[in-house]
């Protein structure tokens, strides 16, 4: 097992999951618990910017879905020394914005971005914790295209691959645990 795929496996395990929530049926996997441990924050960072490095040509701007990937976004943004920007749920950004709406499994939901926060042409990775039906994700794609950046890959920490999520999002997906 290389170095990389044994610090997923301590991610992975340190992952916990909650039967029925937040209703029956559903398996909630909650990344909070390897944040509760320092030196496993530093293996999700590091794991996290391997995968970022994978895309070529590289990122010139992390951008995290509200809210893991507010966690998970300057993590990498740091190490990889460019820049971070979050992606919200509606009406929690100030100033103009550009907003894309979403189907859920009752309704719809719709996320937003500051709109001069991304320069033209620049090449985005978006990054959250868990891709399910793609939706978000999906969205948060024509949201970086609509500010004028170009989506370089999305990474998501979790996959839940019987959703197929992967194919709402009209970009490369590069998942790190796959449940």
């Amino acid at each position: 097992m290389s170095d990389l795929d044994q610090k997923i496996a301590q991610i992975k395990a340190n992952v916990t999951s909650y039967p029925d929530f937040p209703k029956p049926g559903i398996l909630f996997r909650d990344l909070f618990s390897v944040f509760q441990k320092p030196e496993l924050i530093a293996i999700l960072r590091d794991v996290l910017v391997s995968f970022a490095r994978k895309i070529e040509p590289p990122a010139e701007c992390i951008v995290g879905l509200d809210a893991r990937g507010f966690l998970l976004g300057p993590l990498m943004a740091i190490d990889l020394n460019i820049p971070f920007v979050p992606i919200r749920k509606k009406g929690k950004l100030p100033g103009k914005i550009l907003s894309a709406q979403y189907a859920l499994e009752y309704g719809h939901d719709t996320v937003e971005i500051q709109e001069n926060s991304i320069s033209k042409g620049q090449r985005v990775l978006l990054v959250d914790d868990l891709l399910a039906t793609g939706g978000s994700l999906g969205a948060a794609c024509q949201l970086v295209r609509g500010a004028g950046g170009e989506v370089a890959g999305c990474l998501v920490l979790m996959e839940l691959e019987g959703l197929k999520g992967r194919e709402k999002v009209p970009a490369e997906v590069l998942s790190i645990i796959k449940y």
